[in-house]
């Protein structure tokens, strides 16, 4: 487990870890998980790194924030959390639901985002995914499951996002569940994927005027988000990097902490 903190902006408390020292890298993550995704992660950077993890303010035990909750706007809270804690320039790091606002930001932030890492992510409208993905992408059934099934939902998540043989410290898990079982966080989980879906089809142009270094680090055995999405981000970053990790799947963090970071480290290395 990362050892987390708390601090309060606007007035509203927000959960993260931060642990080492040298060039900021911030972490992000999905759902139903949270900053304690990074939890195997973080420590093996953290020699070299200033190593930064958060829970999106609305989810973890982050109060939510007042606005909308589309990848722009997400993008908007991770500058204002940059600026908040002085960092000039961050390597962005999103994982599921934090590549997209990873991606936005190195696209409108340029002198904000010195390179940026996503991970098993919905990045493109119409490539393949689950079909638990394809279900939840629906707003009436994702305010079905979500709002009223969350156990389903997250046994589910479990089931298809690490080997059957993986074994995950089963704090870090506790404190998965502890917080997504929370009626405010599936609440904000199902604004965020309304406005995640709704400008999905935009985020394309988003992605071709990043300048930044981008790499796509993907499990091969993704079945959420299948290396697909990766490959045709390739395509659509100029001088992206793309790296498919051979056996990896959804939660390629907790699964394969040793190689992402490696990947990471090497990334940012060159």
């Amino acid at each position: 487990m990362l050892p987390v903190r708390f601090d309060d902006l606007r007035g509203h408390p927000l959960r993260y870890a931060r642990l080492g020292k040298g060039h900021p890298v911030v972490f992000l993550h999905g759902y139903p998980d949270n900053l304690q995704l990074w939890s195997a992660v973080g420590p093996l950077l953290a020699d070299r790194f200033d190593v930064i993890a958060l829970d999106w303010p609305g989810m973890g035990e982050s109060e939510v924030w007042p606005g909308g909750a589309t990848p722009f706007d997400m993008a908007s809270r991770l500058i204002a959390l940059l600026d908040h804690w002085r960092i000039d320039r961050a390597t962005i790091v999103g994982a599921d639901m934090g590549g997209q606002p990873a991606l936005v930001a190195a696209a409108r932030y340029p002198r904000r985002v010195s390179h940026v890492v996503v991970t098993g992510s919905l990045l493109q409208f119409d490539a393949r995914t689950s079909w638990e993905i394809g279900l939840l992408r629906r707003f009436k059934l994702n305010q079905l499951f979500l709002g009223r099934t969350p156990g389903l939902v997250f046994r589910r998540a479990l089931r298809t996002s690490l080997p059957p043989a993986h074994q995950v410290d089963t704090s870090v898990l506790g404190d998965f569940w502890h917080c997504f079982r929370r009626d405010d966080v599936r609440r904000f989980i199902i604004r965020m994927c309304a406005g995640f879906q709704g400008v999905l089809l935009r985020l394309g142009e988003e992605y071709g005027r990043i300048e930044v270094p981008t790499l796509a680090l993907w499990g091969e055995a993704d079945a959420h988000f299948p290396p697909v999405h990766a490959a045709r981000l390739g395509e659509q970053v100029r001088g992206s990097k793309v790296t498919v990790i051979g056996g990896g799947w959804h939660w390629l963090p907790l699964q394969m902490p040793a190689a992402f970071a490696d990947a990471i480290r090497s990334f940012l290395s060159a």
